[in-house]
């Protein structure tokens, strides 16, 4: 069967200016344009557009799209079982989610009993679950699944009263740092205090420590934009500070 643009927009549910943006980017022409200029789409591109707007629901760039569209080299199912997984994790954060929120109900109902902690579950799987989204591939590349794997249980083992010491300690830590960095000394008591908060800080996430991980860490806050951004913002420079106070805790 074949449709116009204006048909394919209604059965797809999106808008012909949507259809017309993706024949510009190259991502779906129509199969013909009539001789009165009317865009025609025939099944080929019918079953294109499913899997761009499945694509899209999952968050995949345009630019990913298309790597995945274009004949060639790109491995179109090994990207298909990677996000079917990211999925399945969502699945998970959802049920936790609905449970949470029944035994919520029926806590308020007077038909159960709720735990601090429980109040809490899903709520710090969805962080882990965001932060594997962002970093997950880059991190597991650095360090191994293993690591980052005990990280995640870590932290999903925590208590409410483990949240609200790492809440107050993460506060103390910015303190601390800015405090140090006013001072300008890396070596000065201030900065080494600082030094000795933020490993303080990284037990919370890691299983062991050791001086040459640690230094390896601050060293990427300098290297990566984003962390020097999340520093920076503390006072600008800091993140170059904290990695000279750190070879001095380290050394």
């Amino acid at each position: 069967m074949e449709y116009t643009i204006h048909k394919l927009a209604c059965l797809a549910g999106v808008s012909t200016r949507t259809l017309r943006y993706y024949e510009t980017c190259g991502l779906l022409k129509p199969g013909r344009i009539r001789s009165s200029g009317y865009r025609v789409y025939g099944q080929e591109e019918i079953d294109k557009l499913q899997l761009i707007l499945f694509f899209r629901e999952l968050g995949m760039s345009l630019e990913i799209i298309r790597g995945i569209l274009t004949p060639g080299d790109f491995d179109r199912n090994r990207v298909l079982c990677e996000h079917r997984n990211l999925l399945m994790d969502r699945k998970v954060q959802l049920e936790k989610l609905i449970a949470n929120v029944e035994k919520t109900i029926e806590m308020q109902e007077g038909r159960a009993t709720m735990t601090d902690q429980e109040k809490f579950e899903g709520f710090t799987q969805k962080m882990i679950e965001e932060n594997e989204e962002k970093y997950g591939k880059e991190i597991r590349s650095k360090y191994g699944n293993e690591v980052v794997d005990h990280s995640n249980q870590k932290l999903t083992n925590m208590t409410k009263d483990d949240n609200l010491r790492l809440a107050a300690l993460t506060d103390e830590l910015s303190l601390a740092i800015k405090t140090a960095f006013e001072e300008g000394d890396p070596a000065g008591i201030l900065s080494q205090k600082a030094c000795g908060l933020h490993k303080k800080w990284l037990m919370y996430f890691w299983d062991s420590y050791s001086k040459e991980a640690h230094m390896a860490l601050v060293q990427g806050y300098v290297d990566d934009p984003r962390f020097t951004a999340y520093y920076d913002k503390i006072a600008p420079g800091c993140a170059v500070f904290l990695r000279d106070a750190m070879r001095i805790f380290t050394a």
